[in-house]
């Protein structure tokens, strides 16, 4: 079957789909139509269902498994699917729903030994046990192997708060030469436990929604109450000098407060500071990617939500 992404205007595609989204409209018929997000491996359409009848209504729900059959169409110079037939996947059909989602570039298990392989550098007894005691939880373990580090702005797929994890570890260990003022130990345990809130600021891997604890605390201060729950099993002082830089390190990664992206601190120390640009770059230049994988070759401008601006691949 042929992936949402490669099919072309004008075709007709037969495949399976998750639905990521779906909303109900009224046209100007009176008649309703359902509006749908659907993805697979290569990514995400946008799809749509005229005069939609009540039993597709009931059936047709987010995260369902569902067999198309639609014709690709051009609207305001994107495709779109128009779905002329729609069922839910059967289990004789024996699709898992890992196989139609976006999925990191690395391989699973070799991202996770080489995280094992930062950590285990850490030298410092507390940090090594605080981060060791939070990436050994099974349920915490299973949520950093799979979840994406964000729903649509960067490392939006299957491990790609993982991935997101690695990219930072490399870089910090090229960069700590540059600066001898950063805390090695700091910077790496930051680099693991940032976004480690995230786990449960996003519902599931597969298609993710804010949760309520998300919505209402958000994964800065819900990362730091997690290091404060491994401090607390490990005995360790939460007046700890190492643990207050991680703290402030994981509260001030969004930058300095008067910017309003999130942060509940300022960054002051050296290692904050570069913290933040680390997560910056690697999240802007992973969103950069993204949308250019996504651009027609014959389009030489494309619109990058990441930056709020059009961005040009005339080079």
């Amino acid at each position: 079957m042929t992936c949402l992404l490669d099919c072309e205007e004008g075709e007709r595609i037969i495949a399976f789909c998750l639905v990521k989204s779906r909303e109900v409209g009224i046209a100007s018929n009176q008649s309703e139509y359902m509006n749908l997000e659907l993805c697979d491996r290569s990514g995400s359409l946008n799809a749509k269902i005229w005069d939609v009848s009540e039993e597709v209504k009931e059936t047709i729900q987010v995260k369902s498994i569902v067999k198309i059959d639609a014709v690709v169409q051009s609207y305001r110079g994107k495709k779109q699917l128009v779905v002329q037939r729609i069922r839910l996947a059967s289990e004789a059909d024996d699709v898992q729903i890992q196989s139609l989602v976006p999925v990191a570039k690395g391989d699973l298990e070799e991202m996770w030994t080489s995280l094992m392989a930062y950590a285990s550098e850490l030298k410092s007894d507390v940090l090594r046990a605080i981060v060791a005691e939070l990436i050994s939880d099974e349920e915490l373990k299973g949520r950093l192997r799979s979840f994406p580090a964000g729903i649509k702005m960067h490392h939006h797929y299957y491990s790609g708060l993982l991935e997101h994890t690695l990219s930072l570890l490399r870089a910090a260990e090229k960069l700590l030469p540059l600066y001898p003022q950063v805390d090695k130990d700091v910077l790496y345990a930051t680099c693991i436990l940032h976004d480690i809130g995230k786990l449960y600021e996003l519902s599931d891997p597969i298609a993710p929604e804010y949760s309520t604890p998300g919505q209402l605390i958000g994964h800065l201060v819900m990362g730091v109450e997690l290091v404060t729950r491994a401090c607390l099993a490990l005995g360790i002082d939460l007046e700890n000098n190492e643990v207050l830089h991680l703290k402030h390190c994981i509260l001030s990664h969004h930058g300095d407060v008067e910017n309003g992206w999130g942060s509940a601190v300022s960054g002051k120390t050296p290692t904050a500071v570069l913290f933040h640009y680390l997560d910056q770059i690697d999240s802007k230049m992973n969103a950069l990617a993204n949308v250019q994988s996504e651009q027609a070759e014959d389009e030489e401008w494309v619109y990058a939500p990441a930056l709020r601006r059009k961005v040009w691949r005339g080079y």
